[in-house]
C-alpha cells in the first residue's frame, strides 16, 4: 500500500478492462487517478468505486480534446495509456479503414497523449508511462493482422 501516494495518474480508456483496473489499482495504492474515456457511463460507475478517482470524458482520437486534458491536468506523475482495438481479421480480411483505426487507436493516441503530457513530466522532473501493449506485439496472433502490428507500433514507440 501506498507505493504512489501522493502521485497523480491520468489512465485512458479506464471505462473497462486493463484501464478500469489500473485505475482502481492506482487508486488503492494512494494515487490521486483521472481516468478518461469516451464511455462516460462506464466512467460514473468507476468514480463511485475510489474516492481517489476523479473522471473525464477524453477521445484519445481527437488532438484538440487531447490538448485540453494536458492543459488541465499539468504535471502528471503517472500516465497510462490503456486505449486500444482488438479488429478480427487476417491481411486478407483487413481493409485500409481498419488498419487505419488500429493504428489510429492503438498506436498514434498513445504518441499523442505522451507528447502532450511529456513537456511538463520533464519539467517536473520526472514521471512513469506505461504503454498498453501484448503478447501479439512479439508473435502474431492468427487472424488479428491489423492488431498484432499495431500492438508491435506500441512496444516500439515505448522502447524509443
Amino acid at each position: 500500500m501506498g507505493r504512489v501516494s501522493n502521485k497523480t495518474a491520468l489512465v485512458t480508456s479506464a471505462g473497462q478492462g486493463i484501464g478500469r483496473a489500473s485505475a482502481l489499482a492506482l487508486a488503492r495504492e494512494g494515487a490521486k487517478v483521472f481516468a478518461t474515456d469516451i464511455n462516460e457511463l462506464a466512467l460514473k460507475t468507476l468514480e463511485k468505486e475510489h474516492a481517489n478517482i476523479e473522471t473525464f470524458r477524453l477521445d484519445v482520437l481527437d488532438p484538440a480534446d487531447i490538448t485540453a486534458a494536458a492543459k488541465r491536468l499539468g504535471a502528471v506523475d503517472i500516465l497510462v495509456n490503456c486505449s486500444g482495438f482488438v479488429h478480427n481479421g487476417t491481411i486478407l480480411e483487413t481493409e485500409d479503414k481498419d488498419w487505419d483505426f488500429s493504428f489510429d487507436l492503438n498506436v498514434k493516441a498513445h504518441f499523442r497523449i505522451t507528447k502532450a503530457l511529456l513537456p511538463a513530466m520533464i519539467a517536473k522532473g520526472g514521471g512513469s508511462i506505461v504503454n498498453i501493449a501484448s503478447i501479439a506485439a512479439m508473435q502474431g496472433v492468427p487472424f488479428a493482422a491489423a492488431y498484432s502490428a499495431s500492438k508491435a507500433g506500441v512496444s516500439g514507440l515505448t522502447r524509443s
